[in-house]
C-alpha cells in the first residue's frame, strides 16, 4: 500500500486487506527476535506420542503413534509444549506440514523428530502459525533451502528469515481468529468426505458379496492392447492414454500422450462405458483402473488394457465397481507377475478372472446408490476447494 506525503510516495508496511479499527504500519522482525526456535527440551515420559515427518498432513496430525521411551529413536528429542509449533525443515515445499498444538489438546507428551524445527513465540502462536503458512514466507525459506534431492533448511537459518507481522495484540487475535475458523470448517469438510469414502467402504462389504453367477471376466467384455506407435513430443496430433493417465481412479487429461494420425484409429477412441485396467506397474497400483464417463476424445494407448463389457450381461459401471473392490485389487496383486522395477498381468490370465454378478436389474439398483454417493462425494471435494482457495487469497491479502 502506498501513501502521498509532501507529493512523495511511500510505502507503507500494511497489508492490502484489514480490520477497519486497526491503522498503523506492521513491524519487521524475526523468528529469533519474538521466539525460541528448538528451547530447551523437557525430559521424556514413559511413553509418548512422536511425531515424524509422516504424521503431519496440511497442518493436521494424522498419525498418532504412540511409543515407549525405551523404543524411542534417537531423534526423538524435542518435547511440545502447549502454544508450540512444528516447522517441517526437510523438504519445506511441502505446504502447510506445520503443527501448532494449542491449548485444547490433551495431556498427552508429544516428541518431534529433529526434521521439525520447533518455535515457541512469545507473541500469538496461532497469529504466527498462520504467518509461516503464508506464500511470501514460504518464498523466502525455499531460498535459504540447500540439497537437491531432499532440499532443507536449518533451524538457525531459518530464525533468521524477516517478515512482517502486527505489533497490535487484538490485531493478532482477530487475524488468528479468522483463520483458526477457517482450518476448522475446512477439517470439517474433510471428515465429511472421509465418512463418504468410509461409507463407500462400508457399503461394498455387503453388495459385493459374491452371490450370484459366476463368470470369467474375458467373457463378459472384450479386453484389448492399446496402440504402441511412438510418441509425439509436442502437444499435437491424438491424445493417448498412458500409465499416469489414470489418477485416482478417474481420466486424468493432463496426464496423456500424443501421436500422430493414424490407420483405424477410430477403433482405438474410448467410448463412454469403456474401462482403462492398469495391467503394468507397480505392485502396489496394479489393477488400478478408470471408467469413461464422458466422451474425452481420447484414444487408448499403450501400457494399459481397454475393457469394453458386454452390456447385456454387466452393467459397465457395475463392473467398474466390482474391479474396484478389495477383494479384486488383492486378486490382481497375487496373480501379477512381480519383476524388479514393476509388476505386470497378462491378457488370458487377466480374461481368466471369475467375476461374479447379480442380476441386471440388482446391478442397476446398485449403480444407482454409488453415483448418488459420488456425485455428493464430488460436491464436497468442490467445497473443501473452494474454502482453500478463500484461504489462500486471504493469506495473500491480510498478511506481507
Amino acid at each position: 500500500m502506498t501513501t502521498t506525503i509532501d507529493n512523495e510516495q511511500k510505502t507503507l508496511n500494511v497489508p492490502n486487506l484489514r480490520f477497519p479499527e486497526f491503522e498503523g504500519e506492521w513491524k519487521r522482525t524475526s523468528l529469533k527476535d519474538i521466539s525460541t526456535v528448538n528451547p530447551k527440551s523437557a525430559s521424556l515420559e514413559e511413553s509418548f506420542v512422536y511425531i515424524d515427518l509422516e504424521a503431519v498432513e496440511k497442518g493436521i496430525l494424522k498419525k498418532q503413534q504412540t511409543i515407549l521411551r525405551s523404543e524411542a529413536p534417537s531423534r526423538a528429542q524435542r518435547v511440545i509444549m502447549d502454544g508450540d509449533i512444528l516447522f517441517q525443515c526437510v523438504r519445506p515445499y511441502q505446504k502447510n506440514n506445520y503443527l501448532h498444538k494449542g491449548q485444547n489438546n490433551d495431556k498427552t507428551q508429544w516428541v518431534a523428530s529433529t526434521g521439525y524445527a520447533q518455535i515457541r513465540t512469545t507473541e500469538s502462536p496461532s497469529y504466527l502459525y498462520h504467518t509461516l503458512n503464508t506464500d511470501g514466507f514460504n518464498k523466502k525459506v525455499m531460498v535459504r533451502c540447500t540439497g537437491s534431492s531432499y532440499p532443507a533448511i536449518n533451524s538457525d537459518d531459518l530464525s533468521t528469515i524477516h517478515f512482517y507481522f502486527s505489533p497490535q495484540k487484538e490485531e493478532q487475535r482477530k487475524i488468528s481468529q479468522l483463520f483458526d475458523l477457517l482450518d476448522e470448517r475446512i477439517a470439517t469438510q474433510n471428515k465429511i468426505i472421509d465418512k463418504l469414502q468410509s461409507l463407500i467402504k462400508g457399503i461394498n462389504q455387503e453388495v459385493f458379496n459374491g452371490v450370484g453367477y459366476s463368470y470369467k471376466l474375458g467373457s463378459i467384455c472384450e479386453i484389448k492392447s492399446g496402440y504402441s506407435g511412438n510418441q509425439l513430443i509436442k502437444k499435437e496430433g491424438l491424445k493417448v492414454s498412458r500409465i499416469e493417465t489414470i489418477s485416482g481412479h478417474r481420466i486424468n487429461l493432463e496426464r496423456v500422450g500424443y501421436v500422430s494420425p493414424f490407420k483405424n484409429s477410430e477403433s482405438y477412441k474410448l467410448q463412454v462405458g469403456d474401462i482403462l485396467f492398469s495391467n503394468i506397474n507397480s505392485v502396489e497400483y496394479i489393477g488400478n483402473t478408470a471408467f469413461v464417463d464422458k466422451d474425452y476424445d481420447l484414444y487408448h494407448g499403450m501400457n494399459l488394457l481397454r475393457l469394453i463389457p458386454n452390456s447385456k450381461i454387466v452393467v459397465p459401471f457395475y463392473l467398474y465397481l466390482l474391479l474396484n473392490t478389495r477383494k479384486m485389487l488383492n486378486r490382481f496383486k497375487t496373480i501379477c507377475n512381480k519383476a524388479v522395477s514393476q509388476a505386470s498381468i497378462n491378457q488370458a490370465d487377466l480374461g481368466k478372472t471369475i467375476i461374479v454378478l447379480p442380476s441386471l436389474e440388482n446391478q442397476i439398483k446398485i449403480c444407482t446408490i454409488y453415483e448418488v454417493l459420488f456425485s455428493k462425494i464430488e460436491a464436497e471435494k468442490k467445497c473443501l476447494s473452494l474454502y482453500n482457495v478463500q484461504k489462500q487469497y486471504l493469506l495473500r491479502q491480510m498478511f506481507i
